[in-house]
């Protein structure tokens, strides 16, 4: 087995939190002169004293050539204070790191670029940020401006570059540039639809030429798609390192908090809302689990503020939110109630045949007459296996719906 490429031992950081409650808001210059000998007599006081927050605590793991991996965890996670560290931008606070190899990054907008520089010269400072020879930069020159596409804008100092610019150029540079490790944080978060998906072609791309990619992201389901690894970060501690479905999959029951569930803390402006909603048995009997020939039956309760046409939908969700199933009352012809007041409604979708696993699932209500919609989503439930359909054990990679099929021996071909 080849040496690790990054290997983080007790990884931390800590930063000093310090509180000036007291300080008004705005001063004028005059006040602000005047308070000086105070202000520095404070700090002096003060220093040393003010309270310490771990962003990342004892984090270790290694990383092996050619791994794609993904982190994921939710907002303030550690996340990305762990790629900065390892980007080299700031130094840990405790443990260690060893890496080998040239790193290329994309952290927040602007990041590694000069403001004063054109694109043009921010391209050649990158390379040679990396050690490469002008003639090696030159070489992917075209590529990174034909990706990033900004050509017209290419000799433009880059301060004057919008955000979408600026992260479609610094992605052109860390994807394109001969890096052995790519580290990249939420690339997805800015950029159109097209200049997304071209970021997932590339990094499936970089990642079977055999690179070293680390890829922060919210979006699961381009984490499940590319990374067969995947970290989770939580309160800035490793929680969970594995197979990324199974680490998302418990990420996911995790963030949704209890399986089966879901309701409406206040009542929200607009026409009408949903209250609650819940699995149950068709006697009231609460439900978190189906076999795959059940019907999932879920009950909901909906307050009515104006009068008028209503439909409800529901969508049955994979583990990464990608759409399985989708059903509404209007394609039903089913009359939803629209008066006043509260309604309870009951929906059954009979026989998905949905593969083994964990799946989530959407209500949502909508005025016919405006499109206004309020929405119960993420509540959780798992589909176990039917032995009856099958006798073994079924793979979930194997597909979203079993389905029977008849076997049938044709009579070999005539010679």
């Amino acid at each position: 087995m080849s040496d690790p490429v990054i290997r983080c031992e007790n990884l931390g950081k800590s930063y000093v939190l310090h509180h000036d409650g007291d300080r008004p808001g705005y001063r004028t210059l005059r006040e602000d002169l005047l308070s000086l000998p105070s202000r520095l007599q404070a700090a002096w006081r003060n220093h040393g004293t003010g309270e310490e927050f771990w962003a990342l605590r004892k984090v270790s793991f290694e990383v092996r050539p050619g791994e794609v991996i993904g982190i994921i965890g939710r907002n303030g996670a550690g996340k990305s204070t762990l790629l900065k560290i390892l980007s080299r931008i700031t130094a840990p606070s405790a443990g260690g790191v060893d890496l080998h190899g040239r790193v290329g990054s994309l952290l927040e907008v602007g990041t590694g670029f000069h403001p004063e520089l054109t694109g043009r010269e921010n391209i050649f400072l990158s390379g040679a940020m990396l050690g490469m020879r002008r003639a090696e930069v030159r070489a992917h020159f075209d590529a990174i401006v034909a990706f990033a596409e900004v050509e017209q804008f290419l000799d433009t100092p880059c301060k004057h570059y919008s955000s979408g610019m600026y992260t479609r150029l610094g992605f052109a540079v860390a994807a394109h540039l001969r890096t052995d490790i790519l580290l990249v944080d939420e690339v997805l978060a800015v950029g159109d639809a097209s200049f997304q998906q071209r970021c997932l072609g590339k990094m499936a791309e970089v990642a079977g030429g055999g690179r070293t990619v680390l890829f922060v992201s919210h979006n699961l389901g381009a984490i499940g798609s590319l990374c067969p690894r995947t970290l989770w970060l939580d309160h800035g501690e490793l929680h969970q390192d594995g197979p990324s479905r199974e680490v998302i999959e418990r990420y996911l029951a995790d963030v949704a908090g209890q399986a089966g569930t879901a309701t409406t803390a206040a009542a929200p402006a607009g026409p009408a809302w949903l209250v609650s909603a819940r699995l149950a048995e068709r006697n009231g009997t609460a439900r978190q689990a189906f076999s795959m020939t059940e019907p999932v039956r879920v009950e909901c309760e909906y307050q009515v503020a104006q009068a008028g046409g209503y439909t409800l939908s529901v969508q049955v969700k994979e583990f990464d939110f990608s759409p399985v199933v989708h059903c509404t009352s209007g394609d039903a012809g089913f009359a939803v109630p629209g008066t006043t007041g509260r309604h309870r409604i009951a929906v059954e979708v009979p026989d998905m045949q949905l593969y083994p696993g964990r799946y989530w699932l959407r209500l949502a209500l909508t005025q016919t007459a405006t499109g206004r919609q309020h929405d119960l989503d993420r509540i959780g439930f798992q589909i176990e296996q039917d032995f009856t359909l099958c006798t073994r054990p079924l793979p979930r990679q194997a597909g979203l719906v079993y389905r029977r099929a008849e076997w049938t021996v044709l009579s070999p071909p005539s010679p």
